[in-house]
This record gives structure tokens, C-alpha cells and sequence, in this order.
């Protein structure tokens, strides 16, 4: 028989070689865990189109599934003949966004009229739920437009209602003011008719 200090350094060894398999399986399948919820998590995803496709590559998307989301504003045109025309065309050309899981990747890739999910060259990167879900917004569908211009003004947070905690800028238009709202992702700029108490700003 073993002397009982040799079984109990056996019995301890393998007590600890459990607990060390234990933890690495734990630990394996915590990570795994934590990968597929990274996986499951949906996210908002800005995708470059061919242009003047916006349109088409959303329907496209729709048959695969996929939620997608094109930000529209409203103008009007006139034509050589002297009729005017409303038209509702996209807010940031050539760009729409899909609200996907990451292992849904693929799926948009493969969808006509799309040429990349926007990112860092690395990864592709999510945009900040708060702007994309202020655009689908009804004050997002009101008095929203283009805005092409340097953007130079005060930095400032919307401070109420539905906007409330938005960051944009304050830039003069006219005989107005516009709050501009940056996607900085796309370096997409959408000027938004915001009443001036609504406003507050920035800290330094």
C-alpha cells in the first residue's frame, strides 16, 4: 500500500487536473457563448450601392429576408415644360442601411446592386442605433434634406422630444438655422429644421 502522504498528493493532483479541465471547459464555452451572442446581436450596417440603385437593391433585400432601411426626402423639380413635379429621392445617395446579424453578411454581399458593407477595411462596422433610428422617425421623415455644404457651426445636443440626446451642428441657412446631423461612418450630412429651445450646447 501507498504511504498515505503519496495518495493524498495522487488524490490532490487529480483533484486539481479536474478543476483544471473544469475551468478550461467553462471557459471554452463561455467564449463560444459569447461569440454566438456577438454573432446574434443585430446591429445597423451602412451598405454602398451602385448608384441610382438604392431602390431596386432594397426590394432585392427584401426578398432575401433582409430588414433594410433607405433614408428618403422629399423635393421638387421643375421640368423644361414649366410643370412641377414632387420627388422622393434618397437622402444619402448611393448609401441605404440593413439592421443584420454579422452572420448575415453574406447574404447582403450577394444581394444585386450592393458593392460593400461599409467598415475600416478590417471589419465591417456598426453605426450608432440612435441615428438610424431618428431617421426612420416621423420627425426624421419631416423637414430633412441634403446637406452639401461645409459643415462649420456650434456643436449641439438636442435636449428634448423625439430627438432628445442627438449630436449635430448648428449652421445658418438662410434666414434660418439647421441642425445638421452627421453620419460620420459615410461622411453623409442631413440638415434637420429644429426649433432653437430644443436645443443646447455642447460641453467643452
Amino acid at each position: 500500500m501507498l504511504p498515505a502522504f503519496v495518495r493524498g498528493d495522487i488524490r490532490t493532483g487529480a483533484m486539481t487536473m479536474l478543476a483544471e479541465e473544469n475551468s478550461e471547459f467553462e471557459s471554452r464555452h463561455s467564449s463560444k457563448d459569447g461569440s454566438e451572442r456577438a454573432q446574434a446581436e443585430r446591429n445597423w450596417f451602412a451598405v454602398f450601392t451602385i448608384p441610382q440603385n438604392e431602390k431596386s437593391t432594397v426590394k432585392h433585400l427584401e426578398v432575401r429576408a433582409i430588414e433594410s432601411f433607405l433614408p428618403t426626402y422629399e423635393t421638387v423639380r421643375v421640368w423644361r415644360n414649366r410643370q412641377r413635379r414632387k420627388l422622393v429621392l434618397p437622402l444619402f445617395p448611393c448609401y441605404l442601411f440593413v439592421h443584420i446579424e454579422r452572420r448575415e453578411r453574406g447574404k447582403v454581399l450577394e444581394c444585386p446592386g450592393v458593392l460593400q458593407i461599409v467598415g475600416n477595411g478590417q471589419d465591417h462596422l456598426p453605426l450608432r442605433d440612435s441615428e438610424v433610428e431618428f431617421l426612420r422617425s416621423k420627425a426624421g421623415k419631416g423637414k430633412i434634406e441634403p446637406y452639401n455644404e461645409l459643415v462649420v457651426g456650434e456643436r449641439v445636443r438636442v435636449r428634448r422630444g423625439v430627438m432628445e440626446g442627438l449630436e449635430g451642428t448648428l449652421v445658418r441657412k438662410g434666414q434660418g438655422m439647421r441642425f445638421v446631423l452627421t453620419i460620420e461612418l459615410i461622411n453623409q450630412h442631413a440638415a434637420i429644421q429644429v426649433d432653437a429651445e430644443d436645443l443646447e450646447p455642447m460641453p467643452v
